[in-house]
């Protein structure tokens, strides 16, 4: 009841844009409401209709903004599964909005912060437990994002296994990560020739198989195969860099109008190989209709929206990767974990925020439970804090915090910007915040107690036997 109740708050705050905690607040005057029931915290059947009553009898401007009924709701946050009730009209500026869409906060904590390099070496440790089958050693992306994670992969991958073929798989929905990521490529190429890279915005449930779900949507499957002339890393930057007209025009998105999340308007698979090696290649290029998944590591980091109910994590991510592993593949999964410094700097300004209610216990218990019997010889493998805990830090010079000089304004806005971007903090939120000095001072206060900022994620690994 309690998750179920909570999807209709979140819906009902996103269409209306109020602030959780000033729906608290008017529903049953406590502005921490909706937080304690994230939190696990009962609700008794007399709220529950107070909190439904208000929502109907108030519901109406929510409706009118060009969303949907809150029945029909099939948000994922960071997920992007598309809803079959979705009917393509566009939401309100606010409603649209998704937390890791905003490319500034994006692009200010990737430059600020160590996680992408971190994650990858986190990454790296699981190749020495692959052993990949012919014809080709099979990894998958679950998010590409800028491609730092994967082309550093594909590094560590070549240093293991100089010889074999690469075949590797990008899900991403957002235009400007795949320019990005596939801007990062020329030089695996060209250090690693016998590569398959395929990059594809299919959903979680899909993008493995490359293949959609839908006969409609397959029907529409954009299949896109460029073999690359040449043989130096110029050659092939060149040769992708005049893919992006054909990039802008096929990677278009259109917005939920029940979630705000972006969808593909068409479902597009992009196949990218070089044209001398083609002939030994053969077995690996990936043909329409003729694809399996069989992947000996799947990475799935960050992944989905924090807040999510783990139902969602496990049920639309992580167990449908789990399915798409080869005898003896691995799939390793990191998610925000809370407990840092990050963490201190948005309690002091939200007291009591928590939006890490997901740990990998949890996550892992109701992943086995939604896979159950269709896969017995999978492995849930948890492991303790000290493996699992993976930290990673903003970069400051020596001298940026320090009692003696002070802490820059430039320094304290990273901060900020990098601990709400890491806790998902909506921009509506911010606003109630961010008119006095209150988070800076709080954030400097962080800062200077601990002598820097730092962040934990954590680790979890789905293994599956071998034959």
């Amino acid at each position: 009841m309690t998750v179920a109740l909570l999807h209709e708050i979140e819906d009902y705050c996103r269409g209306a844009g109020m602030a959780e905690s000033t729906f608290g607040k008017r529903v049953v005057n406590d502005g921490k409401f909706v937080g304690r029931l994230r939190g696990g915290c009962g609700v008794t059947t007399a709220t529950v209709d107070k909190v439904r009553q208000f929502i109907s009898t108030n519901g109406t401007r929510v409706l009118t903004s060009g969303s949907t009924p809150i029945a029909n709701r099939s948000g994922n946050g960071h997920a992007d599964t598309a809803s079959p009730r979705d009917t393509g009209a566009k939401p309100s500026e606010k409603q649209a909005f998704r937390f890791y869409d905003n490319r500034q906060k994006y692009l200010m904590f990737v430059n600020t912060c160590s996680e992408k390099w971190k994650v990858a070496e986190r990454v790296g440790q699981e190749l020495q437990h692959i052993r990949p089958r012919p014809p080709a050693l099979r990894i998958f992306d679950a998010g590409m994002g800028d491609g730092t994670v994967l082309t550093n992969v594909m590094r560590q991958s070549h240093q293991r296994f100089p010889t074999l073929p690469h075949y590797i798989v990008g899900k991403e929905i957002s235009l400007e990560d795949v320019r990005l990521s596939l801007e990062k490529m020329p030089d695996r190429f060209s250090e690693h020739p016998a590569t398959v890279m395929v990059a594809t915005n299919l959903y979680y449930t899909e993008a493995p198989w490359l293949t959609p779900r839908s006969m409609s949507a397959a029907a529409a499957l954009n299949w896109i195969t460029v073999p690359l002339r040449g043989n130096t890393a110029h050659e092939f930057h060149d040769q992708i860099a005049d893919m992006q007209e054909m990039l802008a025009d096929t990677w278009r998105v259109k917005t939920s109008a029940v979630t705000g999340n972006p969808l593909y308007e068409r479902p597009t698979v992009l196949v990218l190989y070089r044209e001398d090696h083609e002939f030994m290649l053969d077995q690996i290029i990936p043909q329409p209709g003729k694809t399996q998944a069989e992947y000996d590591l799947v990475i799935a980091s960050q992944p989905y929206r924090a807040k999510m109910p783990v139902e969602f994590k496990a049920q639309k991510v992580i167990a449908p990767l789990a399915k798409s592993l080869a005898p003896g593949g691995r799939l390793l999964g990191i998610h925000s974990c809370g407990g840092d410094p990050g963490l201190e700097i948005i309690q002091r300004v939200w007291p009591g925020e928590n939006p890490f209610t997901t740990n990998r216990h949890d996550l892992l218990k109701a992943a086995k439970q939604d896979v159950g019997r269709s896969r017995n010889d999978l492995n849930y493998n948890a492991y303790s804090d000290k493996r699992a805990i993976v930290r990673y830090d903003m970069h400051t010079l020596p001298t940026e915090i320090s009692e003696q000089t002070g802490i820059g304004t430039s320094t304290l806005l990273a901060a900020w910007n990098a601990a709400v971007y890491v806790a998902q903090i909506e921009d509506e939120r911010l606003e109630d915040v961010i008119g006095d000095a209150g988070y800076l001072d709080a954030t400097r206060s962080v800062l200077a107690e601990r002598g820097g900022l730092w962040f934990y994620d954590e680790s979890f690994v789905i293994s599956r036997r071998r034959n």
